[in-house]
């Protein structure tokens, strides 16, 4: 009821006191069925119906922009998003002055924000994971002159609700300076750029050994011309105590670094782009107890996992997920070192190979491993060599070529080899090594009409062994589509776990309106975002979606 009278209240202010007042709503709910393969938890049935809602207005007057959300979850949270996400509750309140005459921004209350490629800062908000992160404070942007960008920045860190803070407080500073701005170079770009996050966090009355500040700093250079471009970022982390199982071990202090390369050429028909990492001990939290959780809470610095993001099902059953921590228990881990490679090559159209679309050509691959070093598990030390190798914890190699035959018939041809170390990245048991074939088509009926088709296969001689799957939509216009998906496990030595996966939905967009209707079984695993996941269970349910803005 609350919710009703909020969304009245704030379209009454909509349409008839304010002009420049702009609502969006954001809706997901979940009604849970078990049935004869899936069933929940009985702690999880008390609540079977579920959302995650979240109304955002903004308002400008001005050189002034306000911006607030609302977020709703009830009767809790949707299933394996964090407990501390419950009722209802203001999730951000802004207030933000912008001056472009004098290069002058000011923001107070909540705000998102990254540093370079987010090494050692990123604040952001993904409903899909379950993650907002913003910071509660205040931040100051200023440009002296063209090419030199600073940002100062002060807060408390959101780690449930939006006035649920963290006892810690994190200060920022990022200055980026474009040489080729200051330097009037035409035909080169060159910029430099440095980052400071110091976090202050006081637990002497617990912990007498631990330093009160932890401060990261990241050096970076930017390098462009014609068709090349590259890019370094280093990061130094100081002391920061060790946390294993949510147990913070004073006793046990390291510092921590992150170097990522990035390089790549790419010109009409060609293209390719190459990022290398080594990551050691560099998970950061604004509360040091929060280390390692599952939801994510607390994070303050983005660390994705650095492979190609697949398009379907069976290609992401075995998704990996950067190694960043530092642990001794059960497995001795302190990071990650390796690389991604994207190719890509268009076969000219009117060629005898391409014919007379062309051809795609995509080649993708990884390859991740552990730092190898020397691990003392009853002092909780260890030393690593900076560039050597240890055990392999993930590699891929895939293909894809996408073929117009005409101009109503396309298809798009996959293919993904993958070696999975189960025990060093799940900290389970095992390896999985994987051979996965998708072959995708559309046909455009009309000019309005289509319907597209997919189907895959999963070969695997280990863990849930053989997977199939496939997908057929329907497009009867821009607007409205209908589908059924499924994946089967039909190669699981259990036969209580060879288990159809399906789905039935419909989606119908109208303008800046989104509904979207779906019935079906979630496979349990990860669920990832942009190289973040987070963990989902199994689940049976109705969903509904509904997305608009006015």
């Amino acid at each position: 009821m609350k919710n009703t009278f909020t969304l009245i209240f704030l379209l009454f202010i909509k349409n008839y006191i304010f002009s420049q007042l702009t609502l969006g709503l954001e809706s997901n709910s979940q009604w849970y069925i078990d049935d004869d393969k899936i069933i929940l938890s009985e702690e999880d049935a008390e609540d079977r119906l579920r959302t995650n809602s979240y109304l955002k207005a903004d308002y400008s007057i001005g050189n002034f922009d306000f911006t607030t959300q609302l977020e709703i979850y009830e009767s809790k949270s949707l299933l394996n998003y964090s407990p501390d996400l419950n009722g209802i509750d203001l999730g951000i309140v802004q207030a933000k002055y912008q001056n472009n005459k004098r290069n002058l921004e000011i923001t107070a209350g909540h705000f998102y924000e990254q540093f370079g490629s987010g090494l050692t800062l990123r604040f952001w908000e993904d409903r899909q994971i379950g993650i907002n992160n913003a910071l509660l404070g205040g931040r100051l942007k200023y440009s002296p002159v063209e090419g030199i960008n600073t940002t100062f920045l002060s807060g408390k860190q959101r780690i449930g609700m939006g006035f649920d803070l963290s006892e810690s407080t994190l200060y920022g500073v990022d200055v980026e300076t474009n040489l080729s701005t200051l330097s009037s170079w035409n035909d080169t770009d060159l910029s430099l750029g440095f980052s400071y996050v110091g976090k202050y966090e006081n637990l002497e009355k617990e912990y007498d050994l631990l330093p009160k500040m932890v401060n990261l700093f990241s050096g970076r250079i930017n390098f462009s011309k014609g068709n090349f471009y590259s890019g370094a970022e280093y990061v130094y982390k100081s002391k920061d105590a060790l946390v294993e199982y949510g147990i913070i071990n004073q006793e046990s202090q390291n510092t921590g670094n992150a170097l990522l390369l990035n390089f790549g050429y790419s010109k009409k028909g060609l293209g390719t782009d190459i990022t290398l990492r080594r990551l050691e001990n560099m998970n950061v939290y604004s509360e040091t107890g929060l280390g390692g959780n599952i939801y994510n809470t607390g994070v303050i610095n983005y660390l994705p996992a650095l492979t190609k993001q697949y398009d379907y099902a069976l290609q992401n059953i075995y998704i990996y997920q950067a190694q960043s921590n530092l642990s001794f228990d059960p497995l001795q881990k302190a990071g990650e070192i390796g690389g991604q490679i994207d190719l890509f090559y268009k076969i000219k159209k009117g060629s005898a190979i391409g014919g007379k679309y062309g051809i795609d050509i995509a080649l993708n691959g990884s390859y991740w491993a552990g730092l190898n070093g020397e691990f003392d598990i009853l002092d909780r030390s260890y030393d690593t060599d900076f560039l050597d190798f240890g055990e392999k914890y993930y590699q891929d190699i895939g293909l894809e070529i996408k073929k117009k035959w005409s101009k109503k018939w396309s298809s798009i041809f996959s293919y993904l080899n993958q070696f999975y170390n189960k025990k060093y990245i799940e900290e389970t048991i095992g390896e999985v090594k994987t051979n996965i074939a998708v072959a995708e088509t559309t046909y455009k009926i009309n000019r309005k009409k289509s319907i597209r088709m997919d189907l895959q296969h999963l070969w695997s001689d280990s863990d849930t062994k053989n997977w199939m799957g496939g997908t057929v939509e329907l497009n009867f216009n821009p607007n409205f589509s209908i589908y059924a998906h499924d994946i089967y496990n039909y190669g699981n030595d259990d036969d209580l776990k060879q288990i159809h996966y399906y789905n039935f939905g419909s989606n119908f967009t109208k303008g800046s309106t989104r509904v979207g209707v779906q019935y079906g079984r979630q496979r349990g695993g990860l669920l990832c975002v942009g190289g973040v996941c987070r963990i989902v269970s199994e689940a049976s349910a109705l969903t509904l979606n509904i997305s608009t803005r006015f």
